[in-house]
């Protein structure tokens, strides 16, 4: 049976450029692979045909001859002249399987081998992220702010730009690999893998290392930086600065660097997402008869809070729009007013008089009280008799 035409196996024309040819024949490998035709016996046959019809059609050399003399040029029915001179090449029947596979290994195993697609050619790597941790005051939490802080961290060398070579000359490719950055082994039916020992997976090397850096073509500074905190950030905050992490790796984009703000603890308010609270002390006459007090407020003001007469420890007021503002948000939170009563000290006679009067009256006022507190003394002298 005559073999078919390696042009129609692949669907190119006779015209079809070389990236014509390894697009069609990427397309085909993917189809046919019996991994992912388990249900069709005749997939493995369909897929050393491509194979076979790729490894011939690749080469320049080995194409022009198939052009001229079909699939006689490799089948072994012609001599050594009439193949070109004896190509080593040419001959063999299946052509070069582990050759022609291999071009599109990574397409088929990439997602499961670590990735896929160009090899490592120039394996130019972004460079790490960084973490700055930084404390702030509540006020500054409150207005917003602009620091400068120092990072040290991993930057682009100056003198190689990068390159790690001596000069800012290019790294050469690597001769083992080729500049792959791998290196492959056929076993069997499969092709692996493995790290090329030369270049450590760069796909080039350098040959005269820069010597301000090593030939790593980063060095450690120390860089200032501006960063402006916005009104409303709380604890645990992440504010990223693009491309102000470590210089990347030959040529490679640069990290990002993170900002974990950490809002400190207030010696007055405590916060609550964008509530702020706070304890006012007030005195027995205040809270008693009624009045206003004054209080603090985060943006640096006062505020006078009105007091209800007869008002106890604990009692709540709410300050409309005096709390922390919204972070990317509009407006601001409320501040919660919680007042301490305080008892007087360090009394002076004339007080302690004023107060046992008060409380004579009280017990006139409030005979009911008055004989609840009897009932109590009576108790107790009665337990301990």
């Amino acid at each position: 049976m005559a073999k078919p035409d390696f042009y129609d196996l692949l669907g190119v024309s006779r015209s079809a450029s070389a990236d014509e040819i390894k697009k069609a024949y990427r397309k085909k490998a993917k189809e046919l692979h019996p991994d992912r035709n388990s249900d069709n016996p005749n997939a493995e046959a369909q897929f050393k045909e491509i194979n076979e019809a790729y490894d011939a059609l690749k080469d320049p050399e080995r194409k022009a001859a198939y052009d001229r003399y079909g699939h006689a040029a490799f089948d072994g029915g012609m001599g050594a002249g009439q193949r070109g001179g004896g190509h080593p090449g040419f001959g063999g029947g299946n052509g070069d399987f582990a050759s022609a596979f291999s071009d599109v290994f990574e397409d088929l195993f990439g997602d499961f081998v670590g990735g896929r697609g160009g090899g490592g050619r120039s394996r130019a790597s972004r460079g790490s992220d960084l973490r700055y941790n930084m404390r702030i005051t509540l006020e500054e939490a409150y207005a917003g702010t602009r620091k400068t802080i120092r990072v040290p961290r991993l930057s682009e060398c100056d003198s190689c730009h990068g390159s790690g070579a001596e000069g800012g000359a290019e790294p050469v490719t690597c001769p083992t690999c080729s500049g792959m950055g791998k290196v492959r082994a056929q076993q069997g039916f499969f092709t692996v893998e493995r790290t090329c020992p030369t270049c450590g997976g760069a796909g080039q090397i350098v040959k005269n290392p820069c010597k301000a850096c090593g030939g790593a073509g980063r060095k450690e500074k120390e860089a200032n930086l501006s960063v402006n905190i916005p009104a409303g950030v709380e604890t645990g905050t992440r504010i990223r600065l693009s491309g102000e992490g470590e210089a990347g790796l030959r040529g490679g984009p640069a990290g990002d660097l993170y900002i974990f703000v950490n809002v400190a603890e207030h010696a007055l308010f405590k916060r609550d997402a964008t509530t702020l609270f706070c304890r006012v002390p007030v005195s027995v006459t205040r809270a008693a008869l009624g009045g206003e007090v004054e209080v603090p407020t985060i943006d640096g003001g006062r505020s006078r809070v009105k007091v209800p007469a007869g008002s106890q420890s604990g009692r709540q007021m709410r300050l409309r729009g005096k709390g922390m503002p919204a972070l990317r948000g509009a407006g601001h939170g409320d501040m919660l007013i919680e007042l301490a009563v305080e008892t007087p000290v360090n009394l002076t006679a004339r007080q302690k008089e004023l107060l046992e009067e008060f409380e004579k009256l009280s017990a006139e006022n409030n005979p009911e009280s008055n004989s609840f507190f009897d009932k109590v003394k009576g108790f107790w002298d009665g337990m301990k008799g």
